[in-house]
Parts: C-alpha cells; sequence; structure tokens
C-alpha cells in the first residue's frame, strides 16, 4: 500500500513539474541572460512590451565596443553598452510564447525576427529568423 501511494506522488509530482514550461506567465522572461555570441543582456518591460539592452560585452568581437556594423552609419559609433538590441516582444497568453520581437545582431549589423518558445529555471529558448531562415538557440540566464 506504502508502495503505491508513493508511486501515485511521484507521479503527481513529475506531472507539476513537467507542466512548469507551459505555466510561463508573461513577466517571467524579465532578467538577465548570456547569448551565445558573449554578449550579456538584460530584458525588461515597457508597456505590455519586452526590450532587451545589452549590459556587457565579455571581450565580444575581439574586444570591440562600438557598434561599427551598423547599417546606418551615423550610428557606428555608438557604444553597444546599454543599446536595446531587442524589441516589441509581446507574450501570447494563449501560446504562452513571446512573439513578433525583433532582435538586431551587431556582430552582422543585421535585423532578425525573434520569439522566445520557453524559460526554464537557467536558461530560455528563443528562435530567430529572417526570411525563411530561422535557429534555435539557447541563453544562459545569469
Amino acid at each position: 500500500m506504502i508502495k503505491y501511494k508513493q508511486k501515485i506522488i511521484i507521479t503527481t509530482l513529475s506531472l507539476f513539474v513537467s507542466l512548469g514550461v507551459f505555466a510561463q506567465k508573461a513577466d517571467d522572461i524579465i532578467g538577465k541572460y548570456h547569448l551565445p555570441n558573449k554578449l550579456d543582456i538584460e530584458i525588461y518591460k515597457i508597456a505590455n512590451s519586452y526590450f532587451g539592452k545589452v549590459i556587457a560585452l565579455n571581450n565580444w568581437g575581439n574586444g570591440q565596443t562600438k557598434d561599427y556594423k551598423n547599417p546606418d552609419i551615423s550610428k557606428r559609433n555608438e557604444p553597444l553598452i546599454g543599446k536595446v538590441i531587442i524589441k516589441n516582444l509581446k507574450f501570447d497568453a494563449n501560446k504562452k510564447e513571446w512573439i513578433n520581437g525583433e532582435m538586431y545582431g551587431p556582430e552582422k549589423g543585421m535585423f532578425f525576427n525573434l520569439k522566445v518558445t520557453k524559460i526554464y529555471e537557467n536558461k530560455i529558448e528563443v528562435i530567430g529568423s529572417k526570411f525563411f531562415l530561422w535557429k534555435t538557440l539557447i541563453w544562459g540566464k545569469i
């Protein structure tokens, strides 16, 4: 009888843990993240949209500190620290995803569509896309 109760408790707990990803709330995305390209960003909320700015370079781009690949020539001397590189992410309560965002990639001077699909305890899963190409990435929480 005890083993049966233990199995029920373990199964129930496992179900709640696995459903944790699906219980995402809009502001769960707020925080600091380390990107695969070495940049650290902070995601914050303004009104009902989420934005992200660069907070650390971590010797990114061999010490590059300016946005020298920006397609807008007038912005090429702007510092990368503090630069907003994520704009207008919106939380879709039905899908439990952050969608319709735009991300600027300073390493190539390009803009991409951005969607955040899952938030875990120590990382998030994002999808960047341009035209018909897309890539899934993992950003670590810091």
